[in-house]
C-alpha cells in the first residue's frame, strides 16, 4: 500500500475444541510489520527499589508490578492493548483470586492475552511475591 503504514494485525482465537479460558487468550496471533517489545519481569518495587507495602501484602505487589509494567509499556509508547503475552510467577499459588481481580483492572478483558501463571518456592528478591513479564505488538515506526 504506498502512501500509507501497512498496520499489524492482531488476532485473538479460543479453539472450540479447547475449555474456555479464564481471564486470557489461548492463541494470539501477529501478522504484518510492527514491533515486538520483550518486558523484563516486574516486581512490585517503588522508585526507590524497596517492595511496596507491608511484608507479605500480595495485593500490593501485584498491583504496583502491573504498574510498573504499564510504565515500562509507555516507554515504547504501548498500552496493556498492545500486550499479546504475560508470564507471570507466584510465590503462593493462593494468591490467584487476588492475581486475578489485579490483572484485570489493567488488561483487556475483551481481548486478553495469552498467559502462563505459575507458583514458584521464591523470587530473586527476598520478600518479593509476585512478578509479570510481558510481550507486545505495535505498529511499525513510521
Amino acid at each position: 500500500m504506498r502512501g500509507k503504514q501497512a498496520m499489524t494485525k492482531i488476532r485473538h482465537l479460543n479453539p472450540a475444541t479447547l475449555a474456555k479460558p479464564p481471564g486470557y487468550t489461548y492463541v494470539v496471533e501477529t501478522t504484518g510489520p510492527g514491533r515486538t517489545v520483550y518486558l523484563a519481569g516486574q516486581l512490585g518495587l517503588d522508585l526507590d527499589n524497596n517492595l511496596v507495602g507491608a511484608p507479605g501484602d500480595f495485593r500490593a505487589q501485584c498491583t504496583q508490578a502491573f504498574q510498573n509494567l504499564a510504565f515500562a509499556l509507555a516507554s515504547v509508547g504501548a498500552t496493556f492493548d498492545d500486550v499479546v503475552k504475560i508470564n507471570n510467577y507466584l510465590t503462593d499459588i493462593s494468591h490467584i483470586g487476588i492475581f486475578r481481580e489485579v490483572r484485570d483492572t489493567f488488561l483487556n478483558t475483551k481481548a486478553p492475552p495469552a498467559s502462563t501463571t505459575i507458583a514458584i518456592p521464591a523470587l530473586a528478591r527476598p520478600g518479593a511475591l509476585f512478578e509479570i513479564e510481558a510481550v507486545a505488538v505495535l505498529a511499525s515506526e513510521a
